[in-house]
C-alpha cells in the first residue's frame, strides 16, 4: 500500500498520509511527500491530511543517533511552503514536534476537536530543529512561541486557536471541513500566506521577556542547556531572515543531539518502549482482566483503585472494618473532586469512575475477580494469611499479585496452592500517579502471568519494568547504598540541605533526605527494623533516620523530620542539626566538611555498583531497564539517561576508582561492606567495555 495518495475534488488536491501507527514522519514518508509535489501541479489549492489516529504525531527519534537529516526537514517543508497556491493543513489526534513543523510550513491549518498539539523537544535534550523555532515566534510572537517550546507541555486546539497558529476549528468530518475551508479561501480571492515570509513583532521578544523565559528554564529544568539554547533559536527569529534562521536552527539542534544531555534523555524514551519485549513471553497469551480486587484500603489501595477505575476496569476495595474501608473511599473520592476543581476533570467522569469502585467486607464478593492485589502494611505474616484465603475464596485463573515493596514474594507464595498465579505489582506512591510498576516474577509465575501483567500495565497507564525476586527488588535494593551514604554524610557533619541541594543541582527531582521526611521517617525505621537481618552490622547504618524518629520527629506528618515545615516549604532546623550531631558524637562518627562533587559521587557511585550486581544476578533483563525504573520511579533526571547510562558518560573506570577511594576513606571493616566493587563492574573495566555492550 501507497504512504501517499493523490486525489482530486474539484481542483483541490487532497495529500493524504498512510504511515501507521501514528505517521510518523520517517525517510520513507519524506521521500513519499517530496515525490507527490509534482502531482500538485494545476491544483487550485492543496488539503494535507492523514489517515488514521493522528495527523504527523512527529520527527522519526530513532534517526537521532544516525547522520543529521534536519537539512531534509528544511528543504522539504520549504517547498512546500513554496507552492503556488494556498496550502491547508487538517489536523487531528496528537500533533508534536515535526508534525507540528510541518502544519506551520503550510498556509493555512484546521484542526478537529480534541486535537493536542506540543513541541516537547527541550525534554529529549534537543530544539525543534525543523523550523519550529524561526515559523512559530512570526504567526504568535516570541513569547507565546516561547511557552510552547520551552513549556513543552501539549495545548488543545482551542488554545492553538487563541495563540494564532490553528485558524480553525473543524465542525464534523475534518476532511470535508477542510475541504470547505479550501474553496472558501479561493472564493475569497486568498492565496498563499507563507509565514516564512512574515516578520517577528519585537514587542512580543524585549529582553525582558527573554531574560523571564531564560530564568524560569534554569529553575525548571536544572543544569540543563536545552531550553535556553531553544530560547537563543527563537531570538534568532527576530533578526534573521527565514532561510538564514533556519540554517542557525540546524546548527543549533545538531549541536544539541552530540550532548550528554540528548544522548540520556533520548535513551530513556527508547527504554521505556523496550520493557515490555521480554523474552521467553513470545507465545505466551494474556488472561483478559474485566474486574479487579484491591486487599487494603489504605492510600496506597485506593490509588490502585483509582488506576482501574481510572481504566474503566471495575474494581472493589476490602478492608477489615468499615471504619477503614470508609476511610479510605472517601480518600478516593476527594482525590477524584481535586481534580474536578482543579478543572482536570469533569462532574460527569468523576461520577463514572466512582461508580466503578465498590467497598466489602468480605472477600467472596470478589470471587469473580480477574486480578487480585494485596495492598496492606509490610509484615509477612499478614501477607501469607491474606494469601491463604484469596487461594480460597479467588476464581481458577485468576492473577493473584501482592503489592510489597521488600518482601520475599516466593515466600509468600508458599501460603497457597497455586504458586504459578502469584506475582509482584510493585506500585509507587502515589499510585494513581506515579507512572512505574515493577512486575516481579517469582521462581514459579507462570509466562502468562506475567504477560498479564505487562499488558496490564497499558490500560493502567503504567510504564512495567519486569524483575526477579530479591530484598528490594531493582529499585529499592539500589536505593540502600544511595541513602545510606546520604545518612552518613549528615552524620559526618554536612547539613541536610547541603546533601539535598547537591544532589538537586546535579539533577535528582528531589533531595533524599526531603524525600525521606515527604514518605514519613517511620517508614524507613520499620523497614530497617524489620529487616535488620539484611544489613551489615555497622552501627552507623541509618542512624539519621533513627535519632530524628526517636527525637519525635516524622517528617511531613508533624511538620518536622530532616527540616521544619511551613506547609510543604522546608525550612533549615537547628534542633534537627544539633539532634544528628548528638547521634554522631555517641555512635564516634569523625567530622570532616564535603564538596558537592563528593556528595554526588558518594550517593550515586553505590548505585551504579549495586545495579551491576542486578544485572549479573540476572534480576533485570535488561540495563535500560534499570534505568527506566529509576527514570519512572525515584526522580532520576531522565537527561541523564538512568544510573546504569550515567555510569558509561561518567567513566566505569571513575565508578571503580570512587568505589575503592571511598572504601579506604571509610575504613575497615565497613569501607570493605559498603564499598566493594561488584565483579562486573572490575570485569567491564579491565575489559574496557562499557555497560551498554554488555549482554548476558
Amino acid at each position: 500500500m501507497s504512504i501517499i495518495t493523490v486525489t482530486r475534488d474539484d481542483g483541490i488536491a487532497v495529500v493524504t498520509v498512510d504511515n501507521p501507527p501514528v505517521n510518523t514522519i520517517t525517510a520513507a514518508v519524506r521521500e513519499a511527500l517530496r515525490g507527490a509535489l509534482p502531482q500538485l501541479e494545476g491544483a487550485r489549492a492543496v488539503v494535507l491530511v492523514c489517515a488514521g489516529s493522528t495527523f504527523f504525531s512527529g520527527a522519526d527519534i530513532g534517526e537521532f543517533s544516525g547522520p543529521p537529516k534536519e537539512e531534509e526537514y528544511r528543504a522539504l517543508f520549504n517547498a512546500i511552503e513554496a507552492l503556488p497556491v494556498p496550502v491547508v493543513a487538517a489536523m487531528h489526534g496528537t500533533v508534536m514536534g515535526g508534525g507540528l513543523e510541518i502544519a506551520l510550513a503550510c498556509h493555512y491549518r484546521i484542526a478537529a476537536p480534541g486535537t493536542r498539539f506540543a513541541m516537547p523537544e527541550v525534554t529529549l535534550g534537543i530544539i525543534p530543529g525543523a523550523g519550529g523555532t524561526q515559523r512559530m515566534p512570526r504567526l504568535v510572537g516570541v513569547e507565546r512561541a516561547l511557552e510552547l517550546i520551552v513549556g513543552a507541555a501539549p495545548v488543545p486546539a482551542e488554545k492553538a486557536l487563541e495563540m494564532g497558529f490553528v485558524d480553525r476549528i473543524a465542525q464534523g468530518d475534518l476532511g470535508a471541513a477542510a475541504l470547505d475551508y479550501a474553496r472558501e479561501l479561493l472564493a475569497g480571492g486568498k492565496g498563499p500566506r507563507r509565514t516564512g515570509e512574515m516578520s517577528v513583532d519585537p514587542a512580543t521578544g524585549t529582553e525582558a521577556v527573554l531574560e523571564r523565559f531564560r530564568q524560569e528554564a534554569a529553575k525548571r529544568y536544572r543544569g540543563r542547556q536545552a531550553p535556553l539554547t531553544a530560547i537563543e533559536a527563537v531570538r534568532a527569529a527576530m533578526t534573521m531572515p527565514l532561510e538564514r534562521g533556519l540554517a542557525y536552527e540546524t546548527d543549533l539542534v545538531n549541536r544539541a543531539k552530540a550532548t550528554d544531555e540528548s544522548r540520556g534523555a533520548v535513551h530513556v524514551f527508547f527504554a521505556e518502549r523496550e520493557t515490555r519485549r521480554v523474552p521467553g513471553l513470545e507465545s505466551a497469551q494474556a488472561r483478559p482482566v474485566k474486574s479487579a480486587a484491591i486487599v487494603g484500603a489504605g492510600t496506597m489501595g485506593g490509588g490502585i483503585a483509582i488506576c482501574f477505575a481510572n481504566a474503566g476496569i471495575p474494581v472493589t476495595i476490602f478492608d477489615t472494618s468499615r471504619e477503614a474501608l470508609d476511610r479510605g473511599l472517601a480518600a478516593v473520592d476527594a482525590t477524584y473532586q481535586s481534580q474536578v476543581q482543579r478543572g482536570r476533570l469533569a462532574p460527569e467522569a468523576k461520577a463514572k469512575r466512582i461508580g466503578l469502585i465498590t467497598g466489602s467486607l468480605d472477600y467472596a464478593d470478589g470471587k469473580d475477580a480477574d486480578v487480585w492485589i494485596e495492598a496492606v502494611f509490610e509484615n509477612m505474616d499478614l501477607k501469607k494469611r491474606i494469601f491463604a484465603e484469596l487461594d480460597r475464596i479467588a476464581k481458577p485463573g485468576a492473577v493473584l499479585a501482592t503489592n510489597t515493596s521488600t518482601l520475599d514474594i516466593d515466600e509468600i507464595a508458599t501460603a497457597i496452592g497455586r504458586k504459578s498465579d502469584v506475582i509482584g505489582l510493585h506500585f509507587f506512591s502515589p499510585a494513581n500517579v506515579m507512572p512505574l510498576l515493577e512486575v516481579v516474577r517469582t521462581r514459579d509465575t507462570a509466562p502468562e502471568v506475567v504477560r498479564t501483567a505487562m499488558e496490564l500495565s497499558r490500560p493502567l497507564r503504567k510504564t512495567p519494568v519486569l524483575s526477579g525476586v530479591c530484598y528490594g527488588f531493582i529499585g529499592n535494593r539500589m536505593m540502600e547504598g544511595y541513602a545510606r551514604e546520604a545518612e552518613r554524610i549528615v552524620l559526618e557533619g554536612a547539613t541536610p540541605r547541603q546533601v539535598d541541594s547537591a544532589l538537586e543541582k546535579w539533577g535528582m527531582a528531589m533531595g533524599i533526605l526531603a524525600v525521606f521526611d515527604m514518605a514519613g521517617i517511620g517508614v524507613g525505621v520499620s523497614v530497617h527494623t524489620s529487616n535488620a537481618d539484611k544489613y551489615p552490622p555497622d552501627p552507623t547504618y541509618y542512624q539519621a533516620d533513627f535519632a530524628l524518629y526517636e527525637a519525635g520527629r516524622q517528617g511531613q506528618k508533624n511538620g518536622k523530620g530532616y527540616y521544619r515545615y511551613e506547609g510543604r516549604n522546608r525550612i533549615d532546623d537547628p534542633e534537627a542539626i544539633e539532634i544528628l550531631r548528638a547521634r554522631a558524637k555517641a555512635l564516634g562518627v569523625p567530622q570532616r566538611s564535603h564538596t558537592d562533587e563528593e556528595i554526588v559521587e558518594r550517593c550515586l557511585f553505590p548505585m551504579i555498583n549495586e545495579g551491576l550486581r542486578i544485572l549479573d544476578e540476572g534480576i533485570a533483563v535488561r540495563a535500560s531497564d534499570v534505568d527506566v525504573v529509576w527514570c519512572a520511579g525515584y526522580g532520576f533526571p531522565r537527561w541523564r539517561g538512568g544510573p546504569m547510562f550515567y555510569g558509561d558518560t561518567v567513566g566505569l573506570d571513575k565508578v571503580l576508582a570512587g568505589m575503592r577511594k571511598y572504601g579506604e576513606q571509610l575504613g575497615e571493616p565497613f569501607g570493605r561492606v559498603h564499598w566493594a566493587p561488584s565483579k562486573l563492574l572490575e570485569q567491564l573495566v579491565a575489559q574496557e567495555r562499557k555497560i551498554a555492550d554488555w549482554t548476558r
